[in-house]
């Protein structure tokens, strides 16, 4: 394929293509340029949706993530004049090539091809699985970030409890720290999820399980300050929302939202971005449990994980705070 684009060249010499623009005006022969998928192709990703939905019971988030993962696939496959049910290991590798993401993401979308593909043989067969010889991506080990207890307290205490705004701010962020909850528990926790009399609150975790988390008795101060003094005026002129935590317009609060104000009152006591996340509140809930001799087993109850291994991380957070004491007070550390 010829090129319009020249080098410019010195005195006297003659003009000659240019590598770099002739190299950028040939097409891929590779390029698949995706199309829509075939409706049973749909169909197929929404019965495996919903199957996974009714066996396991995974989280919204989760099921919508696999079905988009499927649905990139099929317009990838259907640029190739291919179909789900006829995709061969080639294919998914090529596809898996063609489409750069980090091995987090990689890792959740072979996961929803493994399963997707395993139902389907499951379902019709002597199908081949092009998915059992494809090579799982490596994880990097990553430590939860967690704040020491002085950085707590402070970033606790940074909301001006004397305005509505401030008393749901000091209120969640008491709660989230006090009982280990996980972002999406906390702005999705509702009203009756709380039972104050005992103390507890009944939180709908992963998968749609259900477990009862005590509050502190600080914690429990702070909430119910707010339900008093800002609650009703946040939820003024729209209706009766069912949400403890309101929005300004008597919303329910996004994670989003949460993720703004709790970035917004690190920066306030000067705690870099760099070591808040949005989940920086559970993460230090469980490493200051384990500071202080709390057991294994029961932080696993209390964080609703459904392995101990999950929760096992927080002892390298643990451990590795211990190093670093000791390399900073330590005379020979």
């Amino acid at each position: 394929m010829s090129s319009s684009f020249h080098c410019a060249q010195g005195r006297g010499q003659s003009v000659r293509p240019c590598r770099r623009h002739l190299l950028l005006s040939v097409p891929d022969v590779n390029e698949v340029v995706p199309a829509e998928p075939s409706a049973d192709d749909a169909r197929l990703i929404e019965r495996f949706i919903e199957r996974i939905w009714a066996e396991d019971g995974l989280a919204d988030r989760t099921l919508e993530a696999y079905r988009r993962d499927l649905q990139q696939l099929a317009r990838w496959l259907a640029g190739r004049g291919r179909a789900l049910a006829t995709a061969r290991r080639d294919d998914l590798s090529g596809y898996h090539g063609s489409q750069p993401v980090s091995v987090r993401s990689m890792a959740r979308r072979q996961s929803a091809f493994r399963r997707f593909y395993a139902q389907l043989a499951r379902d019709e067969g002597k199908r081949e699985d092009p998915t059992l010889l494809m090579q799982r991506p490596r994880m990097p080990r990553s430590l939860p970030k967690a704040l020491a207890e002085r950085e707590i307290e402070a970033l606790i205490v940074a909301p001006d409890a004397s305005t509505p705004l401030g008393m749901r701010d000091r209120a969640m962020l008491e709660l989230m720290y006090s009982s280990g909850l996980r972002v999406s528990e906390l702005v999705d926790l509702p009203l009756a999820g709380l039972n104050p009399r005992q103390g507890v609150l009944r939180i709908t975790g992963k998968g749609g399980k259900d477990r009862l988390v005590p509050v502190g008795e600080e914690a429990l101060v702070h909430v119910e300050t707010y339900l008093r003094g800002a609650r009703p005026l946040l939820a003024e002129g729209h209706g009766q929302p069912q949400a403890l935590f309101l929005s300004r317009r008597g919303a329910a609060m996004t994670r989003q939202m949460f993720w703004t104000l709790v970035k917004r009152y690190a920066l306030q006591v000067g705690i870099p971005a760099t070591r808040v996340s949005p989940h920086v509140l559970r993460h230090s809930f469980a490493t200051h449990l384990l500071n202080h001799g709390a057991d294994l087993r029961a932080l696993q109850m209390l964080l609703g994980h459904s392995a101990l291994s999950t929760t096992q991380i927080y002892t390298l957070v643990a451990k590795e705070g211990l190093k670093r004491l000791h390399a900073q007070h330590h005379p020979r550390g």
